[in-house]
Order: C-alpha cells, then sequence, then structure tokens
C-alpha cells in the first residue's frame, strides 16, 4: 500500500494551511493533510515551511521536529533521534536551511520517517530544488 503522504503528493505530511495549489485531501474519514498536484509541489511546500521555521529561530532538528512533530501526536524523541543520524548531526546542531545541500538532506529524512524508506530520493530532491547533489 502506498503511504498516504506519497498519495497525497506530500512527502512532509504537512497539514492542510491553504498552501498554493493545495486542496484538503480527500477518501479519508478525517482528512487534515495537504494534497498537492504533484510530488514535486509538496516537496517545495516542505522546503517553503522549514525555512519559515527557521525565520523564526527554529533551525535546529530538536527545534524544528518539536513543532513539526510534537509530542502530542508523535514518539518525537525517536523522530529527533532518527533524523539526527541519518543527516550526521546533532539534535541541537543549528542548520542552515538556505544551504541546498543541508534543505535535501533534511527533505530527505522528514520524508522517509513520515512515509518509510524507498518512496523518495535524493536525486528527486535536487531536482525539484535545483540543488546540487547531497551525500547521504
Amino acid at each position: 500500500m502506498i503511504p498516504r503522504g506519497i498519495r497525497n503528493n506530500n512527502p512532509g505530511n504537512l497539514n492542510y494551511a491553504h498552501q498554493p495549489g493545495a486542496h484538503l485531501e480527500t477518501g479519508v474519514p478525517e482528512p487534515r493533510f495537504a494534497a498537492f498536484p504533484t510530488l514535486a509541489d509538496g516537496i517545495r511546500a516542505l522546503r517553503d515551511q522549514l525555512v519559515r521555521y527557521g525565520e523564526r529561530g527554529l533551525d535546529t532538528i530538536a527545534k524544528i521536529i518539536e513543532t513539526y512533530a510534537p509530542a502530542s501526536e508523535n514518539a518525537t524523541g525517536a523522530y529527533i533521534a532518527s533524523l539526527c543520524r541519518q543527516m550526521g548531526v546533532q539534535s541541537d546542531t543549528m542548520l542552515d536551511l538556505h544551504d541546498p545541500a543541508t534543505m535535501t538532506r533534511l527533505i530527505y529524512g522528514i520524508a522517509a520517517i513520515e512515509n518509510g524508506p524507498g518512496h523518495l530520493g535524493l536525486a528527486q530532491i535536487e531536482q525539484t530544488l535545483g540543488a546540487t547533489p547531497a551525500t547521504t
């Protein structure tokens, strides 16, 4: 079965918040997530959300994920630990969210946690964001 985030072209499972081009998902008992026309649109929406977080001072994995995936709904500590392992940084490492390679790796890690591995590749993210190849 294809994960909900991939079906919705929303690899970050962003809540619907009237993002440009998005609509509220359909076909589920309690819709809450955004559905995008293309996977590229969903990748860009996740990037835009992460950039907004950075502008608000949420610039570490811990700060980002505590807001993005709060403990009231997620195993936030495990989410942070997994993302830190994937990115090779500490939870309090300040991230440059304007660096394309950092953003690519962050999106890749979030998408893997949200949907399971293998649904979104680094190359897809790089192509969408116009980034130079990131290392895993």
